[in-house]
Formats: structure tokens, C-alpha cells, sequence
């Protein structure tokens, strides 16, 4: 039986030939292919600088400190996202404060925000969910009456479009943070970015990528050209110049990988209209999603049998997942508190939701089997 992921990535040879030109070359780290590639991705998005890193969680973790994030404050972000998001206010010991999100969208609900903004806010996190954007004009109104910042959690999202404006281009964030993992839009295997419009977030994220070292701006006299300060608490979140090579070849295909994703959800699209199983989400109006993932939500009728159908998929050759399980459902947030909060839209939206499969190498055939089998086995439980 062939087995459908939900989600792979398409490594080309001109991909692995570009590795493995870096591989023979004199620097596989710290070398010219990082700046290279960071230049690429801010090219791609519009924004003025991008920093890139081993993981889209340590660029989330940079983020956050580059915008001052420190002990006792608090952020506001969406329950229905990667424990991620929420863990890298956690490192530097903020709060994160969760807001319910729209059950249309799966997006943090902007009408619920300015009800959670405390004394000890600092800024909000959104996240795209599944590469649909959420609505970026709506919160930075808020962000910009309380004086907040904003640090959009785009790993979902790269190639994705918010009205006139590019997913990353932080026209109205200070920062936004990509993933690279192979189920991404581009991957470099383990790999992050942050893109921002502000000189002094990008230093500070540099630094923070190397241990918080740095040889500029030196607060003491340098003795030699080998000096160099540690000024802040950093960490190695650096990525290899192999990745960088490989994340500069796949950023070259990333406009054909996400129209390849756009056509997929529309075959699914015309194929699931007006079932009666289950809804799907819509692009909103002036939005181009990049479906990072296309999730399905069953109908209230078929929401207790969601195990079961998760499973008869699974065994039919599917291998759907469910994003997310609601971050404050985690037994580490139940006990620190979050156990006794309520997101009535996100708790329902995790019951009812299946992320089937969606990403660029899958044919026409395939698609067409999915959609077959997703029918098949959801016509066993009427």
C-alpha cells in the first residue's frame, strides 16, 4: 500500500550538488553562504535584514530577546500553534497569555486580544496557522494603542500574502520567524530565520546566535584583532554554511513550491465543496495563503469518531496529523496554571481537526487518491 505524508519535502540535484560544492570547499560553518542566504531570504520577503539560525525555535528564542522580552513580562499568542511559539518566552521567563482564536481560520481571534493586555504585556505573538495569515492590520491597531510590539510566528507561512504586503516583509511587525524543516516551503533540514526592519533587533539577533559574543561596539578596549566580548547571555543557535548552500537552492524554487501547494488546495477545494463530513478553511479576503498545511474540520455528527477516522486513514495509506494539540493542554502548562483556562474555539477546533496531505512533489494521482480515500472512510462512519 503506498503511503501518502502529510507533508515532505523536494530535494532536487542542483540541491544536493550545491551541498556538496560547500561540503569540498573551505568553510562548512561560519563561512560566506550565510550571509549569502540571508540576504536571499530578505530579498525574497522585502525586509531591510535577515538573520538565519539552527531551528525556527531558536529564531523564535532570539526573537523575543532582541525585542527585550525579560523575567515577569508577558505576551499574548494563540493556543493553536507548535509548543514552540509559547516555550521561547518560557526560556527567557516570561508569560506567555494565551488568546482564543477565530473557528474559521484557527488564527488568533484579534477582538479577544485587548481584553488579555495587562501592565506586563509586551508584545503579541500570531501565528499564521497553516500558512493562511492572520489579520496583521487588525492587530498592530491594537498593538499600536497599547504601545505593543508584534513578532509574527510566520513558519507556516513563507510565500504566503497579506494584502499588499509579503509575509516577512514586517510591514506590520517588528519581527517574523520561519522555520526551515523538511515540512516546510524550503527546508535546510533543522533550520530558522527572523526578518526585521530594525538595525538594532538585527545586531542583537547576531549576537545572540553566537554565544552573545561579538567584536563590534566592544564595551572594553580591544588589545588585538583577536579580541572579541561576550555582552549578553547567549547561545549557539548558528547553522552551517551546507545548510545555508541548501537553503539558498530551495529559496530559488520557493515561488514554484508554494504555486504547486496553491493548486493542490484548489483540486481539494472544488472536490470537498459542500460535502457533508467536514468544512475546510478559506482564504480571506485580499489573502494568499502559502497551505504550509491543508486541515480539514469534521462536522459536529463526526467529531466523537475523530479517533477512529484518524486511524482508518492512517491504515488506508494517508498519514494525516492533527495540528495542534492546544499548547495549554500540555501536562507542563496544566501545571503551571494554564489547566484551569478556557479557549472554547480552539478546544473545538482540536477536536474536530485532521491536516491531510498537502505538499509540492505529490501528483494529480495522488491528490486524487486521497481524495478518494478520504471519502471512502468517512462514508463508513455515516
Amino acid at each position: 500500500m503506498k503511503f501518502i505524508p502529510y507533508g515532505h519535502q523536494d530535494i532536487s540535484k542542483h540541491d544536493i550538488q550545491e551541498v556538496v560544492r560547500v561540503l569540498k570547499s573551505d568553510f562548512i560553518t561560519q563561512g560566506p553562504k550565510i550571509e549569502e542566504f540571508e540576504k536571499k531570504l530578505a530579498r525574497f520577503t522585502g525586509a531591510k535584514y535577515s538573520v538565519v539560525f539552527n531551528s525556527g525555535t531558536a529564531a523564535l528564542h532570539a526573537a523575543y530577546f532582541a525585542y527585550g522580552l525579560k523575567e515577569k513580562d508577558e505576551f499574548i499568542t494563540s493556543p493553536m500553534t507548535f509548543a514552540a511559539t509559547a516555550n521561547a518566552g518560557l526560556y527567557l521567563g516570561a508569560k506567555p497569555v494565551f488568546c482564543d482564536v477565530q473557528s474559521t481560520t484557527g488564527n488568533i481571534d484579534p477582538f479577544l486580544i485587548e481584553k488579555l493586555i495587562t501592565k506586563k504585556t509586551r508584545f503579541v505573538a500570531p501565528i499564521h496557522y497553516g500558512g493562511n495569515p492572520a489579520d496583521l492590520e487588525a492587530i498592530s491597531k491594537i498593538a499600536k494603542k497599547h504601545n505593543l510590539g508584534i513578532v509574527e510566528d510566520a513558519c507556516h507561512a513563507l510565500g504566503a500574502r497579506y494584502k499588499n504586503s509579503k509575509i516577512g516583509d514586517c510591514k506590520y511587525s517588528d519581527m517574523a520567524a520561519f522555520s526551515f524543516h523538511p515540512v516546510k516551503h524550503i527546508t535546510t533540514g533543522e533550520g530558522g530565520a527572523i526578518t526585521t526592519n530594525n538595525k538594532k533587533y538585527y545586531e542583537r539577533l547576531l549576537i545572540f546566535r553566537t554565544h552573545g559574543t561579538t567584536k563590534e561596539k566592544l564595551v572594553n578596549t580591544s588589545p588585538g584583532d583577536w579580541y572579541y566580548e561576550m555582552q549578553y547571555l547567549g547561545y549557539n543557535y548558528r547553522i552551517t554554511d551546507f545548510q545555508a548552500a541548501l537553503g539558498i537552492s530551495q529559496i530559488a524554487r520557493l515561488k514554484n513550491f508554494v504555486k504547486r501547494r496553491r493548486e493542490i488546495a484548489k483540486i481539494y477545494n472544488k472536490a470537498f465543496a459542500k460535502n457533508p463530513y467536514f468544512d475546510f478553511l478559506h482564504e480571506g479576503e485580499n489573502i494568499k495563503s502559502a497551505y504550509h498545511l491543508y486541515p480539514i474540520r469534521l462536522n459536529s455528527k463526526y467529531e466523537e469518531k475523530k479517533k477512529d477516522i484518524f486511524s482508518e486513514l492512517r491504515k488506508n495509506g494517508l498519514g494525516v496529523q492533527v495540528h495542534y494539540i492546544p499548547v495549554y493542554l500540555h501536562p507542563y502548562y496544566q501545571q503551571h496554571g494554564y489547566e484551569k483556562l478556557n479557549y472554547p474555539n480552539a478546544k473545538i477546533f482540536y477536536q474536530r481537526e485532521i491536516s491531510i496531505p498537502m505538499y509540492p512533489l505529490m501528483s494529480n494521482k495522488d491528490i486524487s487518491h486521497v481524495i478518494k480515500i478520504i471519502f471512502k472512510v468517512l462514508k463508513s462512519f455515516t
